[in-house]
C-alpha cells in the first residue's frame, strides 16, 4: 500500500477501506487541470499543520462534490521539504487522526495540485508569477509561525529580489498589480494573535521601502491599502501537530502501508509522507474577501466577522486553552512529569486547571456566539489533553513562559480589576503564578534539578529568586517583591491588583519543603 500507487491507479480501493482507509471522493486529475487553468488558492509553508488542517479541510470540500479546485503550495524556507515530503508522492499525503479513545482515523489528503519552491533559483518562480497573474486566483494564506513574518533591514535593502518571505510574496503582489491591479485577500493562517496584522505590516514594510528607493511607483501602496482591491482578514487557528510520531508509523506499517518514513532535513523539519494530529481542530476566518473565496466553511471552517474572531482569539489564549496548557505545564516540570496525556490522569493537575477555567477565568469570557466557551474547555479537558497519543510534554509549552504570562493570565486579572469583580474568586491563577517563582529554582518537589526550558528572560528571572533555598527555615522572601511587581512578566503590577502578598504566601508554602509543591497544590485546588 503506498501512495504512488494511488496515483498510477494500481490499487485496490476495497483493501485500502478494509483497513479503515479513506480515499479521495473526487476526480483528482479533473480538479488538479482546472486548478492549474485557473487557480483560486495559492499557501505558503509546507509544513505539517498545513497538511493536516487547511489542506485537509478542502479535502473535505472537494469530497461533497461541490467544489473543483484545489490547492497550490508554495515553500518558502525549507525547499527540502518539496523534494522530499511532496514530490515523491504527487502531492499526496496521509493524515492520521489521533483520537482520545486510543483509536485512529486514516484519510489520505489529495486536495494538493502543485508544490513550488518560492525562490528566484528554481524553475518555480515564474509559474508562481504566472498563477499571481491571474485573474481567478482569489487568496493567498500562510502557515510560516510568526517567526516568518518577520523583516530584516538587509533584506529590504535587496531590491525586488529579497530572500525572506514576506518580501517575496510582496514581489509576487507587485506582478498582480502589475497586470491591472487585480484583486486579492492575503490570509494568514499561522497560530498568533491579530495574525492579519502582522502580514500586513511585512508587505507594507517591503512596499513602503521600494516606494521611497524610486523601484515601484506610488500606486502599489495605494492599492495594498485599497481594501477594495487587497485585504489582509484575522483569523484564529487551532489544532495540535506534533512531529511524525513512532507510534502512528509503526501502526501504519502494521497495515502494510510503506509511506511510512520519517523525514528530517538539513534545516531539522521533521516530517514523512504522513501527518500525525490531534482530531479536533478550530479554524474561524474574517470574511472580507475581494475577489470570492474558496468554500472551506465545506471542511467545517467559520467565516465570521473581525469582531467575533478576536473574541475566540481571546477566549482560547485566556481562558479556554493556553492558561491552562501553562499552569500543568509549570506543575508538570515540578512534578516530574514528561507527557501532559499523564498529567491528566493526576487527579490534582486535572482539578486544577479544570477550575481554573471554569471557576476563576470564565466570568470575565466574552461569548463570541460561535464556539461555545463551555463546551471549548470541555474538548479541551476530556479530549485533547487527555489523548494517549498526543506525545506533547510540559517542558515544550513550559518555553517562553515569561512571554506567555501577560496574556494567559495578566488579562483575565486586569478584567476583574476593571470590572470591580471579587478578587477572593482567584485563587488558583494566583497558584499558578506562585508556582512560576517555584519552577524558576529548577527543582524538582523530590529535590532533583531540572532544566527549565528555553526562556528568553530565564537568566534574568532565575537571579530574583535565587536567594531562595528550598526546605531553608526562616528565610527572607522579599526578593518576591521585585519579580511579581513586573508588568512586563505579568501584564500588570500585581501588588497594585491587590494579588502580590497572596500570591507571596502561596510561593512561601511551595518553597518549605521538598514535597510541599504537591502538598501545596493538593491544599488549594481542594479547597477551591
Amino acid at each position: 500500500m503506498k501512495l504512488t500507487d494511488i496515483v498510477s491507479g494500481e490499487f485496490n480501493a476495497s483493501e485500502w477501506e478494509a483497513k479503515g482507509y479513506q480515499l479521495p471522493k473526487f476526480d483528482r486529475s479533473l480538479v488538479a487541470k482546472k486548478t492549474y487553468e485557473e487557480p483560486t488558492w495559492v499557501h505558503f509553508g509546507g509544513g505539517n499543520i498545513f497538511r493536516a488542517f487547511p489542506a485537509a479541510i478542502l479535502n473535505d470540500a472537494l469530497n461533497t462534490g461541490k467544489y473543483d479546485r484545489g490547492v497550490i503550495v508554495a515553500e518558502t524556507f525549507d525547499f527540502e521539504v518539496i523534494d522530499k515530503a511532496y514530490t515523491p508522492y504527487d502531492n499526496l499525503s496521509l493524515l492520521v487522526s489521533l483520537q482520545s479513545t486510543g483509536t485512529i482515523e486514516k484519510k489520505v489528503i489529495a486536495s494538493v495540485t502543485e508544490a513550488l519552491k518560492a525562490d528566484y533559483q528554481f524553475e518555480d518562480w515564474q509559474r508562481l508569477v504566472d498563477i499571481f497573474r491571474k485573474p481567478s486566483l482569489q487568496m493567498i494564506s500562510f502557515t510560516i509561525t510568526e517567526k516568518g513574518y518577520s523583516v530584516a533591514p538587509a533584506d529590504l535593502e535587496r531590491g525586488l529580489q529579497p530572500m525572506l518571505a514576506m518580501g517575496k510574496v510582496t514581489a509576487l503582489l507587485y506582478e498582480r498589480f502589475n497586470v491591472g491591479a487585480l484583486p486579492l485577500t492575503v490570509q494568514s493562517m499561522d497560530n498568533c494573535s491579530h495574525n492579519g496584522d502582522k502580514v500586513k505590516a511585512g508587505v507594507f514594510a517591503y512596499a513602503e521601502r521600494w516606494v521611497t528607493d524610486g523601484l515601484v511607483p506610488t500606486t502599489f501602496l495605494d492599492y495594498l491599502k485599497d481594501e477594495t482591491k487587497v485585504t489582509f482578514p484575522w483569523s484564529m487557528i487551532d489544532k495540535i501537530t506534533p512531529r511524525p510520531h513512532q507510534k502512528v508509523q509503526e501502526l501504519l506499517a502494521a497495515d502494510g502501508f510503506e509511506d511510512n518514513n520519517y523525514i528530517e532535513t538539513e534545516k531539522h523539519t521533521f516530517t514523512a509522507p504522513f501527518v500525525n494530529a490531534e482530531e479536533v481542530q478550530y479554524l474561524v476566518i474574517e470574511d472580507k474577501y475581494t475577489n470570492g473565496r474558496p468554500p472551506l466553511d465545506l471542511g467545517g471552517a467559520l467565516y465570521t466577522t473581525r469582531e467575533t474572531v478576536d473574541k475566540v482569539e481571546t477566549m482560547k489564549v485566556t481562558t479556554c486553552l493556553n492558561p491552562l496548557h501553562t499552569a500543568m505545564s509549570l506543575y508538570g516540570c515540578l512534578l516530574g512529569y514528561t507527557l501532559i496525556s499523564a498529567e491528566m490522569a493526576d487527579d490534582d493537575l486535572r482539578a486544577f486547571i479544570q477550575k481554573i477555567g471554569y471557576m476563576e477565568a470564565m466570568p470575565v469570557v466574552t461569548d463570541p456566539g460561535v464556539l461555545n466557551p463551555y463546551e471549548f474547555i470541555g474538548a479541551v479537558i476530556n479530549r485533547r489533553l487527555p489523548n494517549p497519543f498526543m506525545p506533547d510534554a510540559p517542558q515544550r509549552i513550559a518555553m517562553d513562559t515569561s512571554q506567555k504570562l501577560p496574556i494567559r493570565f495578566g488579562e483575565t486579572i486586569k478584567k476583574y480589576v476593571d470590572r470591580g469583580l471579587d478578587m477572593d474568586n482567584l485563587i488558583l491563577i494566583p497558584l499558578t503564578l506562585a508556582g512560576y517563582a517555584r519552577y524558576l529554582k529548577g527543582i524538582k518537589d523530590d529535590g532533583t534539578p531540572f532544566e527549565p526550558s528555553p526562556d528568553p528572560m530565564l537568566e534574568e528571572l532565575q537571579a530574583i529568586v535565587a536567594p531562595l533555598e528550598v526546605g531553608k527555615k526562616d528565610q527572607d522572601y522579599s526578593c518576591l517583591k521585585a519579580l511579581f511587581s513586573r508588568s512586563d512578566v505579568f501584564g500588570l503590577n500585581l501588588y497594585d491588583a491587590g494579588l502580590g502578598e497572596q500570591i507571596e504566601g502561596m510561593v512561601k508554602e511551595l518553597y518549605s519543603s521538598y514535597g510541599a509543591v504537591r502538598s501545596t497544590l493538593h491544599k488549594y485546588v481542594s479547597a477551591r
